[in-house]
C-alpha cells in the first residue's frame, strides 16, 4: 500500500456524518466509528479553547470531565453492531490531544457531570444516546459555565469540518485510525474512575433538604438500566424513605419519559405488584430515563382495587409542582408543555415559550435573567427540570443548575406532598384539570418529518401564531407582537386551516380550528379546548404528536388517531403530504 494514501482513501465502509440534534450528538451505533466520535469531540474542545472564560472557555492543561450511560457501545465494542463502539475511550483521547487532562467520573447522571463541571468550572462531556434505543448513541459537549447552546453549532461546524479534512487527509500509515474506524491500538482501558462527581451531586440535594425528611412513605425505585438508579435509591435512604428497588436490567431498556407506552406500565404495574403483596402499599414509582436527566414518577392508581395500575404524571406537570415548591419567580416552557400552566397558579410568572430543547429552555432563562428575575427555572415535557439561578430556603441555598435534571423534581414532589399531607394523586388534582400525551412513529425519515411539517406552514416566517376569526386572521409574531396580514397571506392562512381539518375532522371529535402556532412545528387549537402538536423529533428519525385535552382518556385518543397504522393521522399526512 502506499505510504501517501490517505486515511479518507483507505476507509472500508462510506462514514456517516454525525449532526447535532436538540440536545447533543446522536446517530445509529453502526455509523458512530471512534473516528467520527473522535472528529467532532476533538473540533468541540478546539472551539471551547476559543472561547474566552466568562462565555466558557476552557485552556490547554486545565482538566476536563467526561462520564458515560449504561449502554453496551459507550464503553465496549459490539460485535452485533459491527464492532463498533468504545466511544468513552474515543472521548478521552481526544480529550488528551487537545493537550487536556481527561478525568474519568465514569458511569453517573448527565446532570451529575454538568454540576460538578460547573463546580469546578471546567468542560465536560457526556457519552449517552439518553432515552432512544440501545441501537443508538451519542455524546454531549458542555462548557465550563454549561450547556452548549444553538449559537454555538455553525462555528463548532466549520471547526468540525476543517478537523475532518485534517484527519481524512493524514497518511493510513500515520493515522491513529484503521480502515474501519476504529483505532489500531484495538481495546482500551479507560482513566480510573474518580467518584468526586457522584459524591458532589448527592451532596448538593442532602444539604439542601437537610433537617427535612421523607420518613414514612414507602417508595418503590424502578432501576432497569438508568445510570442514575443506585444514586437515586441511596439518596431516597438518606432521606429516611423506606426504599424497595426492582427491575434492575443488565440489558439496555429505553425509557422514554414523554412516551410511556402501554407495555411500560404493565412492566411497571406488575412490579407495583409483586412489592406490595404481603407488604404495605407504595405511595409512588420513581425512576429515571437512560442517563438519567428526566425523571419518571407515578403512583399507584387504587381506584379500582388492588393491581388495577399506576397513574402516571407528565413531565409538564411535574414541573408545575417543583416551581410552587420552589417558589420561583420566572418559569420558561417549550410550547409543546401542557397549557394547564397557562391556567393555574404560575400563569403571572410564565415567560414566553420557546422552541422544543433545553438549549432553547436556557438561552429564555438568560433573558429572564437579563429583566432582573431572581428565582429561575424551566423544563420540559419529558420532565428534564432546569434550574435558571440559585434557589435559598430554610437558610440553605440550591446552587443553579442549568441543565435538565431528575433528581430535583423528584424529591421536590415528594416534600411537597408530604408538606401539604397528601398523596401524589391529591397533589396533582389540585392543579388545573388539563391532560396530556405524546406519542410517536418509530423510523420515520426526519426528510419526510420536515416535508409534512412544511406543507402546513405559511412561506412567511415571520407567522408564529395565526388567530382565526370568521372571516379574519390576526397574526403574531415570535415577541406576541401584532403584524399585518396582507390578503395573500390572510388567503393562505385560511388556505392551510383548511388543509389541517381534513386530518383533524369533526367525525374524529375535533372542534373547529381556531389557532395555529408555529414554534417548534404546527400546534394546532380548536374551539373544544382540545390541542394536538405535531413535530419531528430532534434527535432520531421519529414523528411526534403532542396532545393536551380535558380528560387523559380524550388525550389518549387523540395521540391514538396520530400514530394508528395504517391510516392514523400522521401516516395521511404522510401520503397527503410528504408523498404529494
Amino acid at each position: 500500500m502506499p505510504q501517501h494514501s490517505s486515511l479518507r482513501s483507505q476507509l472500508n465502509y462510506e462514514p456517516a456524518v454525525l449532526r447535532f440534534g436538540t440536545s447533543g450528538r446522536r446517530g445509529r451505533v453502526v455509523d458512530l466509528t471512534q473516528l467520527e466520535v473522535y472528529i467532532n469531540a476533538l473540533a468541540e474542545l478546539e472551539y471551547l479553547q476559543s472561547l474566552p472564560a466568562d462565555q466558557g472557555g476552557i485552556s490547554r492543561g486545565d482538566l476536563f470531565y467526561y462520564a458515560y450511560d449504561l449502554r453496551p457501545s459507550s464503553t465496549r465494542f459490539i460485535p452485533e453492531e459491527e464492532g463498533r463502539g468504545e466511544l468513552a475511550q474515543a472521548i478521552e483521547q481526544a480529550i488528551r490531544d487537545a493537550e487536556m487532562i481527561p478525568v474519568n467520573l465514569g458511569p453517573i447522571p448527565t446532570p451529575a457531570l454538568t454540576y460538578y463541571g460547573l463546580i469546578k468550572g471546567k468542560g465536560s462531556m457526556m457519552v449517552t444516546g439518553s432515552h432512544i434505543p440501545f441501537d443508538r448513541n451519542g455524546y454531549k459537549t458542555n462548557t465550563s459555565r454549561g450547556e452548549l447552546l444553538k449559537k454555538d453549532e455553525d462555528p463548532i461546524g466549520r471547526l468540525v469540518e476543517q478537523v475532518r479534512a485534517r484527519l481524512y487527509d493524514q497518511p493510513l500509515s500515520a493515522s491513529p485510525f484503521n480502515e474501519r474506524g476504529v483505532f489500531k491500538a484495538g481495546h482500551r482501558e479507560l482513566a480510573p474512575i474518580n467518584d468526586e462527581g457522584r459524591r458532589t451531586y448527592l451532596a448538593r440535594y442532602l444539604d439542601f433538604f437537610a433537617g427535612q425528611d421523607l420518613a414514612g412513605l414507602r417508595l418503590l425505585v424502578y432501576q432497569h438500566s438508568a445510570v442514575g438508579r443506585d444514586i437515586l435509591a441511596e439518596i431516597l435512604r438518606s432521606l429516611r424513605a423506606e426504599v424497595v428497588c426492582a427491575g434492575r436490567s443488565d440489558t439496555f431498556v429505553p425509557i422514554d419519559t414523554e412516551n410511556v407506552d402501554q407495555e411500560q406500565l404493565r412492566v411497571i404495574c406488575s412490579l407495583v405488584d409483586q412489592v406490595t403483596q404481603g407488604h404495605r402499599p407504595v405511595d409512588a414509582v420513581v425512576s429515571m430515563d437512560g442517563d438519567s436527566d428526566r425523571p419518571l414518577v407515578l403512583a399507584p392508581d387504587r381506584s379500582g382495587g388492588p393491581g388495577a395500575g399506576v397513574r402516571f404524571f407528565g413531565g409538564d406537570l411535574l414541573g408545575m409542582v417543583v416551581a410552587e415548591f420552589l417558589g420561583v419567580d420566572s418559569v420558561v416552557v417549550p410550547i409543546s408543555c401542557n397549557d394547564a400552566v397557562d391556567l393555574g397558579n404560575l400563569r403571572e410568572i410564565l415567560e414566553p415559550k420557546t422552541r422544543i430543547g433545553s438549549p432553547f429552555v436556557i438561552a429564555a432563562m438568560e433573558k429572564a435573567r437579563a429583566k432582573g428575575k431572581q428565582r429561575i427555572c424551566g423544563w420540559e415535557a419529558n420532565g428534564g427540570f432546569l434550574l435558571g439561578s440559585s434557589i435559598a430556603a430554610n437558610g440553605r441555598v440550591l446552587r443553579a443548575l442549568p441543565t435538565r435534571d431528575a433528581l430535583l423534581p423528584i424529591l421536590s414532589v415528594l416534600f411537597s406532598a408530604k408538606r401539604k399531607k397528601v398523596g401524589l394523586t391529591g397533589l396533582f388534582d389540585q392543579l388545573p384539570a388539563r391532560f396530556s400525551k405524546a406519542a410517536l412513529l418509530k423510523k420515520f425519515p426526519r426528510s419526510r418529518a420536515l416535508a409534512i411539517v412544511s406543507c402546513l406552514t405559511p412561506a412567511d416566517s415571520t407567522v408564529q401564531e395565526a388567530v382565526f376569526e370568521k372571516q379574519t386572521v390576526t397574526v403574531l409574531d415570535q415577541e406576541r407582537r401584532e403584524v399585518p396580514a396582507e390578503p395573500g397571506l390572510a388567503a393562505s392562512l385560511f388556505s392551510i386551516r383548511e388543509r389541517m381539518a381534513r386530518f383533524f375532522p369533526l367525525t374524529l371529535g375535533f372542534g373547529q380550528i381556531v389557532r395555529v402556532n408555529y414554534t417548534d412545528g404546527v400546534r394546532v387549537y380548536f374551539d373544544n379546548r382540545e390541542i394536538a402538536h405535531v413535530r419531528p423529533s430532534g434527535n432520531a428519525d421519529e414523528l411526534r404528536i403532542y396532545a393536551v385535552a380535558d380528560s387523559q382518556a380524550r388525550a389518549d385518543e387523540i395521540t391514538r388517531l396520530g400514530i394508528a397504522e395504517p391510516d392514523g393521522i400522521l401516516r395521511r399526512m404522510e401520503r397527503e403530504l410528504a408523498d404529494g
